[in-house]
């Protein structure tokens, strides 16, 4: 799930989870509010477009990645280092450009980025990658759509008043989860992955709600490198806690799951975030907003496609329902 939102709170499992100050009710990439949006009647170029296409497919695709990574993977190991190594990637190439000072944070702002890495990375991430061991790809990424809703929520119990369509979509989200909790329900899925899924959208929605609250560093990448390295810490630490090195053996790792861990690393977690970050300053942000209703329907669809995931009548409706629920937040934030 990982990972930055324009103006819904909404993840992307292999993002980096970096903070931005929001543009609506709440982001997960500090600071990097639209210096600029596009002009009303302005064409829109070719290359937000296809950076758009980029956070479409790519952080669409990061739950099949997912997927296949835990196949023969640990979930909690396999997540720490694919954190780990994107933080400690990133952080190398923010000091060759920018120059270490680029880096530079106070301890509280440490504290606080490691406090947003713990909950989107472990808490949120962390937990989507292990109810994937036991749900369909698919089913994850429609269960955590529904975030926006759980924002709009978080925003309005500290005083906030979000406007009543966005309390429609919240109501629209909650029903399409229940829907969605039926495989699970008749036995289809694991129950238990089901609210794994769900408690992770919890977990990401406190993290991005709190994370435009408290001091951040200045420069959003280097935020996002810290949490990566928190958030990847505390999954290598709780998957060693569960004991999941024991009987881990590395030379039994398919092919297939390096290669979806590397992708996640690069994909997920570099090149997309780039893209989005760039895009919060290049492009409408009702436009990048949008990324939160495509990329579940991405999800559905490689994982049908790829791994063979059936699309049951729950799921399709359920989804359906959700989609509908944040299109209504994200319109009604956009608006605002």
């Amino acid at each position: 799930m990982t990972q930055p939102t324009a103006d819904t709170g909404m993840p992307a499992p292999g993002s980096s989870g970096a903070s931005t100050a929001p543009a609506g009710p709440t982001a997960p990439v500090e600071s990097t509010a639209p210096a600029g949006p596009t002009a009303p009647g302005r064409r829109i170029s070719g290359a937000v477009w296809g950076a758009l296409a980029i956070v479409y497919v790519v952080w669409g695709s990061t739950y099949l990645g997912i997927r296949v990574v835990v196949e023969t993977m640990p979930p909690f190991l396999s997540a720490g280092a694919r954190f780990i190594a994107a933080g400690l990637i990133l952080a190398a190439i923010i000091a060759w450009r920018q120059g270490l000072p680029a880096l530079k944070a106070t301890r509280a702002q440490l504290a606080s980025a490691a406090l947003v890495g713990l909950l989107l990375l472990l808490g949120g991430n962390g937990l989507v990658v292990l109810a994937e061991t036991a749900v369909p790809s698919g089913l994850a990424a429609l269960l955590i759509a529904v975030v926006p809703a759980w924002v709009v929520v978080l925003r309005r119990a500290s005083g906030e008043r979000p406007g009543l369509a966005a309390y429609g979509g919240v109501l629209l989200g909650l029903a399409g989860l229940a829907v969605l909790t039926v495989p699970g329900l008749s036995g289809d899925v694991r129950l238990w992955g089901v609210f794994t899924v769900i408690a992770a959208t919890v977990m990401w929605s406190v993290g991005s709600f709190s994370s435009s609250r408290i001091p951040m560093p200045a420069n959003p990448f280097a935020a996002s490198a810290y949490e990566m390295v928190a958030g990847g810490i505390g999954c290598l630490l709780v998957g060693l806690g569960r004991g999941e090195q024991h009987g881990f053996v590395l030379s039994e790792v398919s092919g297939r799951s390096w290669t979806a861990l590397a992708y996640l690393v690069v994909f997920g977690s570099l090149i997309a975030f780039t893209a989005y970050a760039w895009l919060l300053h290049s492009a409408p942000l009702s436009l990048v907003a949008t990324y939160a209703y495509v990329n579940p329907v991405v999800a559905v669809l490689l994982g049908a496609l790829v791994l063979g995931e059936q699309l049951t009548w729950p799921i399709a409706l359920g989804g359906a329902v959700v989609v509908a629920g944040v299109f209504l937040i994200v319109s009604t934030e956009r608006r605002r």
